[in-house]
């Protein structure tokens, strides 16, 4: 009998954790605070005359949906919402350096600002440092769970 085959040697079970506990209950609330200011103001945008600046009110429409898929794996917790989050965020990250690069180079190209416009300088560069807090979470997150 091998030490894997003995009941008293059997794996131990991983200890849950929950990302929306300690410093993940900030994230989760700036998050959630985001999701509902991006689809409020896509919304606003969109109803008022989204043929002004299409572009600008599409990209924030994606910022809210990513927004809100991060608030929503944050709360949910487990092994795969923290992927799908980590995930989710590297890509908002990507896409708030790519906008605000954008912004900035061309900006005829947005008539109108999006969240993510100039690296979200009006909401106090918040965009930016909000997905990079997110991963330092996400990845101490899973140390601590494994």
């Amino acid at each position: 009998m091998s030490d894997t085959d003995r009941p008293e040697v059997a794996e131990a079970p991983k200890q849950s954790f929950e990302l929306g506990t300690g410093p993940g209950r900030v994230l989760v609330w700036f998050y959630g605070v985001f999701t509902v200011a991006a689809a409020s103001r896509t919304i606003v945008e969109m109803v008022r005359g989204f043929d002004r600046a299409p572009l600008a009110y599409t990209l924030s429409a994606v910022a809210a949906l990513v927004y809100g898929f991060i608030t929503y794996s944050l709360v949910r917790g487990g092994e795969k919402a923290r992927r799908a989050a980590l995930v989710c965020c590297a890509a908002e990250l990507i896409g708030v350096l790519i906008v605000g690069a954008w912004t900035l180079a061309e900006p005829a190209a947005f008539p109108d600002s999006t969240v993510w416009s100039d690296f979200g300088m009006g909401y106090l560069f918040i965009p930016v440092i909000l997905p990079v807090t997110g991963m330092i979470w996400l990845r101490r997150a899973r140390t601590v769970a494994v």
